[in-house]
């Protein structure tokens, strides 16, 4: 039966989005887990995956058109199969249809009920919600399989969200009897995702009643041994490099991203995780030498990019073009022109004598695998200074004003299509390391698309740099609902006066943009001389 796809909430803040590019045409043979299609949103430009299979029969929205959340997308059914009803009224209908099923379904909660009372040790694992937006979830794949034991703390299953595809901890111990969502189904937050307890316990009773309660897919149930003493093949495949389920290489999601960021063929590298399963470290320590000198070349001109072809004006000539405004250049105009009209924005300059982050930096440096920018310091340095000066971390609302406790730092990245701000969360519990290792992930990822909404989100105070386009001095527009931003320029040498002597120093200025409404000029002007003691004095971080 054929299903229509609408077009996906991808934020929170999300209320319609555009599709970028199809890669996927009417025609195609659509399988779970391919693109079909990436999608713009008001925060960035995401891949989104098929979780049903057949043939794409129609797309209701073209590329570079933009539609509001739960809009027809796409219909993917059986080739050949009639679909003119669902385009007539298909929303219509579905909506009958599960209205019909939830009075079938509350009949049947009405019904008394015989489920069999839960044995002691016995615990009934359900769907978890991952994400506020999230209804659903996919198993992606199981890492455990029925009869194997189970810790608390152990990862029990790969789960796609409508955000991410994210890990899923058991929070029990025991043996795990039963599994309700087959690798690759999909189910509702809630229903039955497994069963465990102690080995041998009879549980069909349970998860019987409880699938026709949750609605939840139905699984084969644990009740052949012989199955489960076989020696599979399918252990086998897991535990040798690659190893695929459902057509997926067995790894962690971080491995898969650092993989395609870094342009590494998952199929060569050697998973040191439970059963085989690539993580991160495995790929971080993927040594090149194990492709080809010539792929090598391959995958370093595909990274280079390819510089836009300029049309050719003749001279004399007025020449002009439109180029359609993505859904991130529309949010940043709207966003940013809310904030500067109606927070009153004032500023605050100072410069501050960077020689001893200099040579602390080349110090901290020579630590094997430890690179730390000037960048870094300064957010480490806020993140302590806004401790000291919580009125800085703070939101207006009209009734009261947020006094922040907690220190999350946005940290302005530059992109293709405009401008975001990923952000480091509890960033004063972070070493510079610390620190230095998250910027270069979220901006890596900011730079290829590929940062969640979520990863976006909470920021309470934010940093922006362009010291290293050689830009000395500049100011921002507040990033709301946060009270301030921080511009920071660039670092030159040049003559400065120190105990009554001409001298040569590195000085930097930072400028901070306040909201008046919530920091006055005396609490901005402390929160910079706190910041400046720090960045003079790099050792006084360490305290």
């Amino acid at each position: 039966m054929a299903k229509i796809i609408t077009m996906p909430r991808l934020s929170d803040t999300m209320t319609e989005g555009v599709v970028a590019t199809w890669l996927k045409k009417v025609g195609d043979t659509v399988k779970e887990g391919d693109i079909l299609a990436e999608i713009e949103t008001d925060k960035a430009t995401m891949e989104f995956e098929a979780f049903e299979a057949g043939t794409l029969l129609h797309i209701g929205i073209q590329e570079g058109e933009s539609a509001p959340v739960d809009s027809l997308l796409a219909i993917i059914g059986k080739e050949g199969e009639d679909i003119s009803s669902l385009l007539a009224g298909g929303n219509a209908a579905q909506t009958v249809e599960k209205s019909t099923e939830a009075d079938h379904t509350k009949s049947e909660e009405a019904k008394p009920k015989t489920t069999p009372e839960i044995p002691a040790g016995v615990k009934v694992v359900t769907m978890p919600r991952l994400s506020d937006t999230m209804t659903d979830g996919t198993v992606a794949t199981w890492l455990k399989k029925i009869g194997d034991t189970v810790k608390e703390g152990d990862i029990l299953a790969e789960i796609e969200t409508d955000k991410a595809t994210m890990e899923f901890e058991s929070f029990n111990s025991g043996t795990l009897l039963y599994i309700g969502v087959q690798e690759g189904q999909s189910a509702p937050v809630d229903s039955i995702l497994a069963i465990i307890g102690p080995a041998g316990t009879d549980v069909s009773g349970i998860a019987e009643n409880f699938t026709k309660g949750g609605d939840a897919p139905k699984a084969e149930k644990p009740e052949s041994k012989s199955e489960d003493a076989k020696p599979s093949t399918e252990n086998k495949e897991e535990a040798s490099t690659s190893s695929e389920t459902n057509g997926r290489i067995f790894a962690s999601p971080l491995a898969r991203q650092i993989a395609k960021d870094k342009g590494i063929n998952l199929s060569q590298v050697k998973g040191s995780g439970e059963n085989g399963r690539i993580v991160k470290s495995d790929v971080e320590n993927f040594t090149s030498s194990a492709v080809t000198p010539q792929k090598a070349v391959q995958q370093e001109s595909i990274a280079q990019p390819v510089a836009a072809v300029q049309p050719f004006v003749p001279a004399g000539e007025s020449y002009s073009e439109e180029v359609k405004n993505s859904q991130m250049r529309k949010t940043i105009a709207r966003r940013l022109s809310e904030s500067k009209f109606t927070a009153p924005h004032y500023y605050l300059t100072i410069e501050v004598a960077m020689d001893e982050a200099m040579k602390s930096r080349a110090i901290i440096n020579t630590v094997p695998d430890t690179k730390v920018s000037f960048n870094d310091m300064v957010v480490k340095a806020c993140a302590m200074a806004l401790k000291k000066h919580p009125q800085v971390n703070t939101q207006w609302k009209e009734d009261v004003t947020v006094i922040n406790h907690h220190v999350n730092i946005g940290v302005a990245v530059a992109v293709e299509d405009g401008l975001v701000v990923p952000v480091l969360k509890f960033t004063d519990q972070m070493s510079l390391t610390q620190i230095g290792s998250a910027v270069k992930d979220l901006a890596g990822r900011a730079k290829n698309k590929k940062l969640q909404p979520t990863e976006m989100e909470g920021s309470t105070f934010t940093v922006s740099n362009l010291g290293m386009f050689g830009i000395t001095e500049f100011t921002s527009i507040i990033n709301q609902p946060n009270s301030a931003i921080l511009s920071v320029g660039a670092i030159i040498e040049k003559p400065v006066v120190r105990n009554g002597q001409i001298v040569v120093g590195n000085t930097m200025k930072v400028t901070l943009a306040c909201d008046h409404r919530t920091v006055d000029g005396a609490t901005g002007a402390q929160f910079l001389q706190t910041l400046r003691t720090y960045l003079e004095n790099p050792v006084t971080m360490l305290a």
